[in-house]
């Protein structure tokens, strides 16, 4: 029920209702610490001009990876974060529905429905990972046990790309609060830097709370 209000708060705070029929998420990623939490975490990330691209590839981000059973980690992302999601013997969802946070939308399509990395590969590259062992950056684009894997619509992110707060911040404004302290609380587990511009938006996000 606390994950589940998160996403009624968001649709109400757009004057949106979403419709019982389309159903409700059964869970989405852990909750991030709170305002205040996150404004002392963000004090202590490292505040630096973002690295070079030199060297990047995704594939360097091994993924998706292993999780329990025939599930891979999008597959794992997929049943936690969905609606009436029931999966074949592959663990591929057969039906389902998934509310895209990002953008107010339902999808149904589990085709359509991308796994983002709240914190993307490429700008993770930008602000530390470039240094780190491809292991290490496994471990971090598989991560379960912070807020850096959610379902949303592909359209939401494909739109959000690499970008960081500063160029590009979910259309659902009531989610800012939210979206502000999961990207801190993923760069502060993880060690990652922040640039100038980065760090101010994510202070301003925070002023939604």
């Amino acid at each position: 029920m606390r994950r589940l209000s998160i996403a009624l708060i968001t649709a109400l705070s757009a004057g949106t209702l979403l419709l019982a029929s389309a159903g409700t998420a059964a869970a989405y990623p852990p909750d991030p610490p709170g305002e205040s939490t996150a404004r002392q975490q963000l004090a202590e990330l490292a505040v630096s001009a973002e690295g070079s691209m030199s060297g990047y590839d995704r594939d360097r981000f091994p993924h998706w990876s292993s999780q329990s059973g025939n599930c891979d980690t999008r597959e794992t992302v997929l049943r936690r974060d969905g609606s009436g999601v029931t999966v074949g013997s592959d663990c591929y969802p057969d039906s389902g529905s998934w509310y895209s946070v990002y953008d107010q939308r339902w999808v149904s399509d589990p085709s359509e429905v991308h796994i983002d990395h709240v914190v993307p590969l490429a700008e993770s590259w930008r602000s530390g990972t470039a240094s780190w062992s491809d292991a290490k950056r496994e471990d971090f684009a598989n991560d379960l046990d912070t807020q850096q894997l959610i379902a949303v619509s592909g359209t939401s992110n494909m739109t959000k790309s690499d970008d960081d707060p500063a160029a590009w911040q979910p259309s659902n404004t009531g989610y800012h609060c939210v979206y502000a302290r999961s990207w801190i609380n993923v760069k502060h587990v993880w060690g990652l830097s922040v640039d100038s511009a980065e760090q101010n938006a994510l202070s301003n996000m925070l002023d939604n709370c």
